[in-house]
């Protein structure tokens, strides 16, 4: 009896036992069921949507002010803090923004921007396809079946060397200069949008120009005759223009013959000076270029988010944003302001362009000198009219008109992304 007893309880215990394992395997089981279904729902899509970018954005905000109000993290009201757009904080996030927006943009467009190079630079092997519009597509065409798809991307890797801190400067001076021009919303004019614009596109140039040059004489390059960057780095430095012919004239002409003679002798003929050819060109082409791309992206910007339409064009404003910062647009909207923005600074910056473009390849045509703004436009005229300033225009139209809009697409998403 003693013994039917003890085996009883023995069963008891075990049965006890188990039926406590099984519940403790059925509770891990349902909190592993729990986390998995937590995770599935807040994996983050592959391809953000526009709802994904203002659900980061919101999240991103949080994090940002749970650390910066103690342990129970509360969180400050939508939209009540304006940015101090001088933080170093604010700087690099923009600056990277920017960066990876050129990027991106620059990449879209590579291979049509190959194309309009030869023919701005009266390349000889591509300009029977200048008189067609359909001239573009035969020469990549031509391009692909001589060099390889590697072909249309020559002078790319310079291309994003350049246009990372190219872009990043730009958007970043932007947002600095406007900043300063414009510190209230009664300020908020087309001339002040149009000045910001100028000067930060001015900026960017100043600091990246050589990397142009290397850029464009990549580009220029043909299968013949093709180089690596270091070789073309080389090249540049080296090159030394014709000597002008010193006046000898007495009299007064003589005086004015003398003084060029003087300038000419004092002006570096080689060196860094070859990396900047055509920089002239191209500070007065950056002024209507960027200054319009910025004004026409903004007042575009301004016309979507109007109240009749604002339902249909712009999404909820994300927690993150300052009071004084307008709703973000809807993916189509951006890229459709970001595209007239391109369509008119291309048009109005495009004769000054060709020009640029010709003086930056002035050492591989004609005699090799220096040419100034005025011979350069003599030049152009000489060889096509008026038409000559307009060379590759169409094709400009349909590479610059996706890439404003990729790269602002990609810049107010990314500062959307980065929190800011």
């Amino acid at each position: 009896m003693t013994k039917d007893a003890s085996s009883s309880s023995t069963n008891i215990f075990t049965e006890q036992n188990g039926s406590r394992e099984t519940n403790d395997n059925n509770t891990v089981e349902t909190m592993a069921s729990a986390v998995a279904d937590g995770r599935r729902k807040s994996a983050p899509a592959i391809c953000p949507r526009d709802d994904d970018m203002v659900a980061l954005g919101n999240k991103q905000s949080r994090i940002r002010q749970k650390e910066g109000h103690g342990e129970e993290g509360r969180l400050k009201p939508a939209g009540k803090e304006i940015r101090n757009k001088q933080s170093w904080d604010y700087i690099w996030r923009t600056g990277l923004a920017g960066g990876l927006a050129g990027s991106a943009a620059k990449t879209v467009v590579a291979p049509l921007d190959r194309v309009k190079i030869l023919f701005q630079a009266s390349n000889p092997q591509f300009a029977k396809y200048t008189g067609s519009w359909f001239g573009y597509i035969t020469a990549m065409r031509d391009i692909h079946s001589d060099e390889g798809l590697r072909g249309l991307f020559r002078g790319h890797s310079a291309t994003i060397l350049r246009i990372f801190p190219y872009a990043a400067i730009k958007f970043l001076a932007y947002e600095q200069i406007r900043a300063a021009i414009i510190p209230k919303h009664e300020y908020e004019t087309p001339f002040r949008r149009l000045i910001s614009g100028s000067l930060a596109g001015v900026t960017s140039v100043f600091f990246t120009y050589p990397l142009e040059v290397m850029r464009v004489r990549l580009a220029f390059e043909t299968k013949g005759r093709s180089a690596g960057l270091g070789e073309i780095c080389r090249r540049i430095y080296h090159e030394v223009p014709p000597q002008p012919k010193l006046s000898t004239t007495t009299g007064a002409g003589g005086l004015v013959a003398g003084a060029e003679n003087a300038v000419q002798s004092i002006v570096p003929k080689s060196g860094l000076a070859n990396f900047y050819r055509g920089f002239s060109a191209t500070i007065l082409g950056m002024l209507p270029y960027a200054g319009m791309s910025f004004l026409t992206h903004d007042t575009a910007g301004d016309l979507l988010r109007h109240k009749s339409i604002k339902q249909y064009t712009t999404l909820s404003k994300p927690a993150h944003y300052a009071e004084n910062k307008p709703a973000p647009l809807r993916s189509w909207a951006e890229l459709f302001s970001g595209g007239v923005a391109g369509l008119v600074s291309q048009t109005s910056a495009y004769p000054l362009e060709v020009i640029r473009r010709r003086m930056q390849v002035g050492g591989t045509v004609g005699d090799g000198r220096r040419l100034h703004i005025g011979e350069t436009a003599r030049m152009i005229v000489r060889e096509r009219g008026w038409r000559g300033f307009f060379v590759g225009l169409t094709i400009g139209y349909v590479k610059v008109v996706p890439m404003v809009a990729v790269s602002f697409y990609v810049y107010e998403r990314g500062k959307g992304w980065l929190g800011i």
